[in-house]
């Protein structure tokens, strides 16, 4: 819904406005708020901060609109006035646009050009509004995302990327932080959250350091997949840092950061999934491939890095690895060849 503020000593032009609008008043697609000169106005606006367009006449009592105007630039100038007088000569028409008005409509009041004027209004309102959402994205964005990163984002190559469902060989680790349910059941919120933000951004770095990418966090767990040349080899590199740092940073009296971590490779759906009903949609990776890797870190203990044999035959001459044997991960009928990466 759109509110619109009248500005005009004319008493009955409220009456008229009432009554040609009153259909979509009625759908509460327009509020309107009604003022007789410009110090009212601008009480108006104080009362009603949400006001987004002012329809203003030039000459009333007190305060006129052209100093109204003048004021409304300098205090609220996001809001598009459209100024609506008997005064349409070119001298006014020119002073209201040089103090920065949108539009300007001439009396009397043709009510159907009145409509298209704030049609194309509102139009330029929710132009403005999903400008300043999305450079307000942006910058929130601009502190989490490499300059890179970005650049790539805005580009043709990223627009026809994000289209693509595809098969793809890849690597996927799942790095949960062993026991910190048992913390965020008994500290503040405020420790549990900045805790959690110093151990994922960590892993974070180790992944981009590999060249990986964060899929998703997922409770107290990050999900990451690493894709093309030796993504296997550049998973388990991270995975050993994230391993060995971890351990660096503070804890709590009864509780020290560690890790445990599943990987597998192979073959997996990379797509745009998600609801469009909610427009929630997640580029993510999804198939047999990365529910075992998740099933292989819930069997991982404390400090371990487990990887399957798939992982294992790819690996074997680059990291030194010790068999733990098969084990039976839930919801897999197979037996299932685990090996512990040791250094």
């Amino acid at each position: 819904m759109i509110k619109i503020l009248i500005v005009d000593d004319e008493t009955d032009l409220e009456i008229l406005i009432r009554q040609k609008f009153r259909q979509k008043i009625r759908e509460r697609q327009y509020e309107f708020v009604f003022a007789v000169n410009g110090e009212e106005a601008l009480k108006k606006m104080e009362e009603f901060p949400d006001v987004e367009i002012v329809l203003s006449d030039i000459n009333m009592p007190g305060m006129d609109g052209l100093t109204l105007l003048t004021r409304l630039n300098e205090t609220n100038p996001l809001v598009k006035t459209v100024m609506v007088s008997a005064y349409g000569d070119m001298e006014n028409i020119r002073k209201a646009m040089n103090r920065g008005a949108f539009d300007f409509v001439t009396k009397p009041v043709n009510f159907e050009d009145l409509e298209l004027t704030m049609e194309k209004t509102i139009q330029h309102v929710n132009q403005l509004r999903e400008t300043l959402k999305a450079i307000k994205e942006n910058n929130i964005l601009k502190m989490y995302v490499d300059e890179n990163v970005l650049n790539f984002m805005i580009s043709k190559e990223y627009e026809a990327s994000i289209l693509i469902n595809e098969t793809v060989e890849a690597t996927v680790a799942f790095i949960d932080i062993c026991r910190f349910t048992s913390i965020s059941e008994k500290e503040t919120p405020d420790t549990v959250v900045s805790m959690l933000n110093a151990y994922f951004d960590l892993m974070a770095k180790e992944i981009i350091e590999q060249h990986g990418i964060i899929d998703k966090f997922i409770g107290d767990c990050v999900m990451a997949v690493f894709k093309g040349p030796y993504h296997t080899d550049r998973a388990i590199d991270a995975c050993l840092a994230i391993r060995n740092k971890i351990e660096t940073l503070p804890g709590l009296a009864d509780f020290s950061p560690k890790v445990s971590i599943g990987i597998n490779s192979g073959e997996m759906i990379s797509g745009n999934i998600g609801s469009v009903t909610l427009r929630r949609l997640d580029f993510t990776v999804i198939g047999d491939t990365v529910n075992t890797a998740q099933r292989i870190q819930t069997f991982a203990g404390i400090g371990q890095v487990l990887i399957s044999e798939a992982c294992w035959k790819k690996v074997k001459d680059s990291f030194n690895c010790q068999l733990i044997g098969p084990v039976r991960l839930k919801n897999k009928t197979a037996e299932v060849m685990l090996y512990e990466v040791l250094n």
